[in-house]
């Protein structure tokens, strides 16, 4: 087998998981431990590292269960897009049903950061344009990488990254 490292360059990169519902593929915790499998296996992607499990409290309206959120560094050598893909893939595998915005689903991943390069296009902007603002996504990246720099800030440095409000540790590590 061709070690990835010496065939192409690899970006690290973070992906935010979080779900609320679950369906007869499995619960919000099941969902994201079969991403995070599912990652580990793809041949363009190594190196895979996940946090902690957190519940949080739902951004959007509040009329829905509360999530379960984690965050997963990953060395790849896909293009930004590719990598949108394969979110997108690892979400229908769950069965997502985009009933409203910020609500309820069983599956989201979204690609939070991609190497430190910025991308702007119709279906993708990286860095996540809310990821300076959730603690949810904050408190789990810090986990993995308290010295991870966010468009010139070091993330311990943001606010949220220290604001345990509605945010709960369940775990060590789902995967």
């Amino acid at each position: 087998m061709v070690n990835l490292s010496e065939s192409r360059a690899l970006k690290t990169c973070y992906l935010g998981l979080g779900g609320n519902l679950s369906n007869e593929l499995g619960t919000p915790s099941e969902h994201i431990a079969k991403a995070i499998a599912s990652l580990s296996a793809h041949p363009q992607i190594e190196q895979v590292r996940a946090s902690s499990l957190y519940a949080s409290k739902p951004m959007g309206p509040q009329d829905q269960p509360d999530f379960i959120n984690a965050v997963v560094e990953l060395q790849t050598s896909l293009s930004a897009q590719q990598l949108l893909e394969v979110c997108q893939h690892l979400e229908q595998q769950a069965q997502r049903v985009r009933l409203r915005r910020w609500g309820e689903r069983s599956l989201d991943v979204d690609v939070l950061l991609y190497g430190d390069e910025s991308v702007s296009t119709r279906t993708l902007t990286v860095p996540h344009p809310g990821i300076k603002l959730r603690n949810f996504v904050l408190i789990p990246l810090a986990e993995l990488n308290a010295k991870l720099v966010i468009q010139g800030e070091l993330i311990t440095d943001l606010a949220p990254a220290h604001d345990w409000t509605g945010l709960t540790r369940l775990d060590d590590n789902p995967s």
